[in-house]
């Protein structure tokens, strides 16, 4: 499953951890790597869980907590530089300044500028639960939220690039009024050459998959596992059907249903920021792809789209006893009806830690990210992310975190963890 949570448990934790770090210790001798890959590593499995549903740091957290009462050397850094963040935001809480949420004329505003352009997931503006930036003239904006020293922007900004860059120094200015680093999540290769003349280090956090819809199609000898799994779903009683907006509130109560026994299942609660969540007004908004059994809805998604004709697939939900092969045909009817209807691009989301070289010549942020995804399958489907979204031949397209100042992100990404989990409590909750 694509929303799969990740809580194990502490022990579980720890061992991947040892072996992250085992691998580290083989390649580098020297101890003077020691504090920054582990503070790297705490951070880019803290990243990689924010990337999908935030559920990782949890118990990555408890278990670091700890080590820092057993551990001589690194409990006493771990608890310093504890202490010193919060001390230091503490200090600078006063300082802070937390805009409005937008009202609905710029939530309409926006809405209809993330429309008329090509990243379909920024239509996660119409949640109303981040903050907007909207350049001189109007016709771009950024959308952010804020958590501890960090204003995140999330994704590109949205309208024409020849507005980026002005708009990106004006979110600067703004952050640097409000005391906190400015730093946007999710961005695509296209907006680094405005990060670098902007004073922003970029580091890459995943990729993302996106399908061509033109070229989509089961024939051939390449799709033969998938022609066969959606042929015995249908054979079993599974049956497809999309949605328009305007047919959606009748089957909400079906679809709550759904959606409140998947959460249940992967001890989760709902997330945010960077991932939709299930409120009515937002889902009966969009598109909505169903499966039935027995006239039963037993899995939905929800698509946002554009008038570029592209396509991005949102929440993704199904019972806990669905049959196996019910993503799989969810997936393949939706890309075949949306193409069948004149899209051309359907963005699947990303695979968090996804294609970060190992070299020796790469960063230090790449290499022990690699390390994550290659060992920490345990506690993180990392690799099973990444094969599900491969079954449908995708192009991998990297995804970054830019960050301004210096030194690794790691205070930012936490941050930015927080700010999907919506805060501590919404990281460690085990529903």
């Amino acid at each position: 499953m694509l929303e799969t949570s990740a809580f194990n448990t502490a022990s579980d934790i720890g061992h991947a951890a040892e072996a992250v770090s085992a691998g580290m210790r083989r390649r580098r001798k020297s101890s003077r790597w020691a504090a920054p890959a582990a503070v790297s590593a705490l951070a880019l499995f803290a990243g990689a869980s924010a990337a999908f549903d935030g559920a990782v740091v949890g118990p990555l957290l408890r278990q670091a907590l700890k080590h820092v009462f057993h551990e001589p050397v690194g409990g006493g850094v771990a608890l310093a530089m504890a202490v010193s963040v919060l001390a230091g935001r503490r200090a600078l809480r006063f300082y802070r300044q937390r805009a409005p949420l937008p009202g609905k004329d710029d939530l309409r505003r926006a809405t209809g500028i993330a429309a008329r352009h090509d990243n379909a997931a920024a239509g996660l503006v119409r949640l109303g639960d981040k903050e907007l930036l909207f350049s001189d003239c109007g016709q771009a904006f950024i959308m952010y939220g804020c958590r501890g020293r960090s204003m995140v922007a999330l994704f590109d900004p949205v309208g024409p690039r020849h507005l980026w860059p002005a708009l990106v120094l004006k979110f600067r200015a703004e952050a640097e009024h409000r005391l906190l680093r400015p730093v946007f999540y999710q961005v695509s290769s296209d907006f680094l050459p405005v990060a670098l003349e902007t004073g922003m280090k970029p580091y890459k956090i995943g990729e993302e998959a996106v399908i061509d819809l033109t070229a989509f199609s089961l024939a051939g000898g390449d799709w033969v596992k998938l022609r066969r799994s959606i042929n015995r779903a249908e054979r079993d009683g599974l049956s497809f059907e999309m949605l328009p907006p305007e047919a959606v509130p009748p089957v909400m109560r079906e679809l709550g249903h759904v959606s409140d026994l998947w959460l249940s299942t992967q001890n989760a609660s709902e997330k945010g920021f960077s991932l939709g969540t299930f409120r009515e007004d937002y889902v009966r908004s969009t598109p909505v792809a169903i499966i039935r059994l027995e006239g039963r809805i037993v899995a939905f998604a929800n698509v946002l789209t554009t008038q570029e004709g592209h396509a991005f697939i949102d929440l993704m939900r199904s019972l806990p006893d669905a049959h196996r092969g019910t993503m799989d045909l969810l997936f393949v009817r939706l890309m075949e009806a949306l193409k069948q209807a004149g899209f051309t691009r359907l963005n699947l989301g990303m695979a968090p830690l996804s294609g970060l070289s190992d070299n020796v010549r790469a960063p230090l942020w790449n290499r022990i990210g690699h390390q994550v995804f290659e060992k920490g399958e345990r506690f993180y489907n990392f690799k099973g992310v990444k094969t599900f979204k491969s079954k449908f031949d995708p192009e991998w397209q990297p995804r970054y975190l830019t960050v301004g100042g210096i030194g690794l992100p790691v205070s930012a990404m936490l941050d930015v963890t927080l700010l999907i989990g919506g805060g501590l409590r919404g990281v460690f909750r085990r529903s």
